[in-house]
């Protein structure tokens, strides 16, 4: 069953930022995960207002997303993340229609 990550990011320094942003897409691609939202708009229906970068990731599996978040390969773009804003990374399961 597929696993989503909600990322929500404020970024602190720009620059440093463009690092983790050119980093993450390939090591992502080779944990069979893909971006289904990566910034953009943000429009707030309800609620307190959204002003952070909102990031949306599917990965294949809870576990994949795990190997992916505590791999040495991603220990480094992590490093980078942390150096250049602060966010909140959430990971929940997908919907199982099909689920009791």
């Amino acid at each position: 069953m597929p696993a989503y990550a909600i990322v929500r990011a404020t970024v602190t320094d720009a620059e440093r930022f463009k690092d983790y942003v050119a980093g993450t897409p390939a090591l992502l691609e080779k944990y069979g995960a893909r971006f289904l939202a990566r910034g953009g708009d943000v429009v707030t229906l309800e609620g307190k207002a959204e002003n952070r970068r909102v990031v949306l990731i599917e990965y294949p599996s809870k576990e994949k997303a795990l190997e992916f978040y505590h791999s040495d390969e991603y220990a480094g773009l992590l490093k980078i993340m942390k150096e250049s804003g602060t966010r909140d990374f959430i990971l929940v399961d997908g919907f199982n229609p099909d689920a009791t």
